[in-house]
């Protein structure tokens, strides 16, 4: 019971607590906007700051929960010139909440690069939990999902047949029970007839545009999937898990 009191602290007492500014993760919603929790909601609300890949797209949640907190963006494109920014705001005891586009930030997501600078620079990193394309995928692929291979975003070109062969060849994969990976619309059929020559007609889930209007599970054989995907013109982003045994 201590345990779970002490949790419920506010970032006003965290920053009392600490000289530095506390960076909070913060997991937000991959479609549908009720998919967020109450903490996190509290979190965005009480920082001093928020940092998120497009402003524009994270507006939208800002406006739907009444979030009035000073957001800027922080992407691929301007991490470089960012990180320094907020690392010097959480020095100076400024508490800072990172969101992605959708999801847990750090995964397959440039805010992993802050994550580790924080840590290097002595800054508190704390986690509040939410939504994930990978986890919501696995959770009803409906195959052992206790020991999986997470591959990401496929290499675009160069390095995917690298990869696929480093995991028939050099790696143990059968050690996995399956592997999961993200992909875009424009690669996704391709991936699956990478993934069916590397390693067999394979039993696949795919979720596409999950907790989205137009959201779709797919199951069945790699060339199965390939064929659906076909005739019907793949849109949005991919979560795919592969049985692998």
């Amino acid at each position: 019971m201590n345990h779970y009191k002490s949790q419920q602290v506010t970032t006003s007492h965290h920053k009392s607590l600490s000289v530095t500014g506390i960076l909070y993760v913060i997991g937000t919603p991959i479609g549908n906007l009720e998919d967020i929790t109450l903490r996190a909601l509290r979190i965005l609300k009480e920082v001093d700051l928020i940092i998120c890949e497009d402003t524009r797209h994270s507006r939208i949640l800002f406006d739907r929960y009444e979030i009035k907190t000073p957001y800027t963006s922080y992407h691929q494109h301007s991490r470089i010139i960012k990180t320094d920014f907020i690392l010097n705001e959480l020095k100076t005891g400024k508490n800072v909440a990172m969101i992605s586009d959708a999801g847990t930030p750090g995964i397959s997501d440039p805010g992993g690069v802050l994550v580790e600078k924080a840590v290097k620079n002595g800054i508190d990193v704390i986690p509040i939990p939410g939504p994930n394309a990978l986890i919501a995928c696995l959770s009803v692929c409906g195959f052992s999902a206790d020991q999986f291979l997470f591959l990401g975003y496929l290499p675009k070109k160069k390095g995917r047949q690298t990869l696929l062969r480093n995991i028939t060849e050099t790696m143990n994969f059968k050690l996995y029970q399956s592997i999961v990976f993200y992909e875009s619309p424009y690669r996704i059929i391709k991936s699956f007839e990478d993934f069916h020559l590397s390693l067999g007609d394979m039993e696949v889930v795919v979720g596409r545009e999950l907790t989205k209007k137009f959201e779709e599970i797919f199951r069945g054989k790699l060339s199965e999937a390939i064929e659906h995907f076909k005739m019907s013109k793949p849109l949005g982003e991919f979560a795919v898990v592969v049985k692998i045994k």
